[in-house]
């Protein structure tokens, strides 16, 4: 375990000194967010009481929370990636370190994770500022947020590390992060959705995080004990999934 957290060390440092990149996307974005879409366009639903006594606003947090996590997680794992391995070449200094292939993917993986909770606190404490937030449980969603972009990162890292181009990252990103973000309950209820479509929103691990955050945001609401174990477990299958794969594909391409 002490030389995985070497490698998040690693990636500390130089997030010390890259972060106001990111205070766009940590800060800003959420406000943008709550104003145009929670209040801009909740206005406007509120109105015609379609989501019954809950505001659009706070319906719509919880899934905003775990759109960003996804987007994170994968900005931090498909770009990045290919970089340490085709122009940086950063994975194969950590191997003549020697590190172990384990260490370097759960080291990076550490960062991943640190990345996605700042990312949520910081979403969920603006939120706060707004009203959005019901109930304590809420506490819970930066853990949740986590699972989540795990069970997207890790099937991209090893995506990553197969490929020697870039351009793939876009398709990625226009045919399955988007369409996953659009119809997994992130703007309105699934149950809108024709049933063909609503099963694919029950095999996203996006709708299963929403699931979890909108619970645990919005006061009154309580999800059985057994649904609640079935989309942690269900997030889990799939980040140790993509771990697996990950593992074979870094194997493969720092052991050549």
């Amino acid at each position: 375990m002490r030389p995985a957290l070497y490698v998040l060390e690693f990636f500390l440092v130089g997030y010390r000194r890259t972060w106001r990149g990111s205070l766009l996307g940590s800060f800003v974005l959420p406000v943008l967010y709550v104003l145009g879409f929670g209040l801009g366009v909740g206005y406007f639903i509120d109105l015609g009481g379609q989501l019954g006594a809950v505001r659009y606003l706070d319906f719509l947090v919880p899934g905003m929370v775990a759109a960003t996590a996804v987007q994170v997680a994968f900005g931090e794992s498909a770009w990045p990636v290919l970089s340490r391995f085709l122009w940086v070449r950063t994975y194969r200094a950590m191997v003549a370190a020697p590190l172990r292939i384990v260490d370097i993917l759960g080291g990076n993986l550490l960062f991943v994770v640190f990345r996605l909770a700042l990312t949520t606190v910081v979403f969920l404490v603006v939120t706060v500022a707004f009203g959005a937030v019901h109930s304590v449980w809420a506490l819970t969603v930066p853990a949740v947020c986590a699972l989540l972009g795990l069970a997207i990162a890790t099937p991209v890292f090893a995506f990553a590390a197969t490929i020697d181009n870039d351009s793939y990252f876009p398709l990625v990103g226009r045919f399955l992060i988007i369409p996953m973000t659009l119809f997994s309950g992130v703007y309105f209820p699934i149950a809108g959705l024709p049933e063909p479509m609503r099963w694919l929103a029950y095999a996203s691990p996006l709708w299963h995080a929403v699931d979890l955050c909108r619970t645990a945001t919005l006061g009154g609401i309580e999800l059985p004990w057994p649904t609640v174990l079935g989309h942690l477990a269900y997030l889990g299958m799939l980040a140790a999934f993509g771990f697996w794969l990950a593992m074979r594909a870094f194997r493969r391409k720092l052991t050549v």
